[in-house]
């Protein structure tokens, strides 16, 4: 059964605050801030505590007093993510650096004029990319598949001090709609953009074998990409040092046609490559793997 309620934790108040601190006394300033929140979430929040410390003590295999003090670090990284997407959109785009690994296979795959289809996680920073790739000379068009159940006077407030993202949002509908505006985009030469890691309850899901666990992953993203006939993208925006991102884009490779279950194995290899380099970038914060023996 899904954990997650398909809501973020934070408040308008929050963000306001460090939307201030960060315009009037930059980036680092907020990180300062950050500690005393962090540490907040570490005493007060024991679901998700104990889902981050199962995962890193189980699925990461550190010891047990090592799990613990890095519980506080992935709240502490996470924030420093959300404190970069704010600094990025308040117009501080200039403080950060990018290096990106992988332009040559987004640019293979829009010189096909087919469109493609990115999935992403909730690992690093994936929300920032626009940002990033609006310095690469590559004229594409993002649409971001949603269920759109996060908390919109947040969403409003930052698109207030930034500006409207261009992104396009195609909204999950019972009817099916949403398929054909997904046909519809990649007749364009649009990308297409899901993320694979997360699921409500009553939706279709798949199994799969993540960082040594089976557990279960949204069908839809792996069913729609396996039965459309163009190019799979697994993305991810990952923070490192100093203000600094990393970019990767990997081609899904060994996938069959109208095999799901292919692509989805394709994607967790990709996303535990990814977890295995950045263990404190894993932003899941429910229980993600069920209680049972490993696989």
């Amino acid at each position: 059964m899904s954990q997650w309620d398909g809501k973020s934790k934070g408040t308008l108040l929050g963000y306001k605050i460090f939307v201030f601190l960060i315009t009037t006394f930059g980036v680092k300033a907020a990180y300062s801030l950050l500690v005393f929140v962090s540490f907040y979430y570490f005493l007060f929040y024991p679901k998700s505590f104990k889902a981050i410390y199962v995962y890193l003590r189980e699925r990461q295999k550190y010891t047990a007093w090592k799990a613990f003090w890095s519980v506080y670090r992935v709240y502490y990284v996470f924030g420093q993510t959300i404190i970069d997407k704010v600094a990025i959109s308040a117009g501080l785009r200039d403080r950060f650096t990018y290096e990106f690994d992988g332009m040559a296979t987004l640019q293979e795959v829009l010189a096909d004029r087919k469109g493609g289809v990115l999935i992403s996680a909730h690992v690093g920073n994936f929300e920032i990319a626009e940002k990033f790739l609006a310095d690469i000379d590559l004229h594409f068009q993002i649409n971001l598949v949603t269920v759109d159940q996060e908390r919109t006077i947040i969403k409003e407030y930052i698109e207030k001090i930034s500006g409207r993202s261009s992104i396009k949002y195609i909204k999950i509908k019972e009817d099916l709609s949403h398929v054909f505006e997904i046909n519809d985009a990649l007749s364009k030469n649009e990308l297409i953009c899901f993320t694979g890691d997360r699921y409500f309850d009553g939706s279709k899901t798949l199994e799969g074998n993540l960082l040594g666990k089976n557990t279960m992953f949204p069908a839809g993203p792996f069913h729609i990409a396996s039965r459309l006939g163009v190019p799979v993208i697994f993305v991810y925006v990952m923070k490192e040092k100093n203000l600094h991102y990393h970019l990767y884009a990997r081609r899904a490779e060994e996938v069959r046609r109208r095999d799901a279950r292919s692509y989805l194995t394709a994607y967790t290899e990709s996303v535990e490559k990814m977890l295995r380099q950045y263990p404190l970038q894993w932003f899941n914060f429910f229980d993600f793997w069920p209680s049972g023996e490993e696989k």
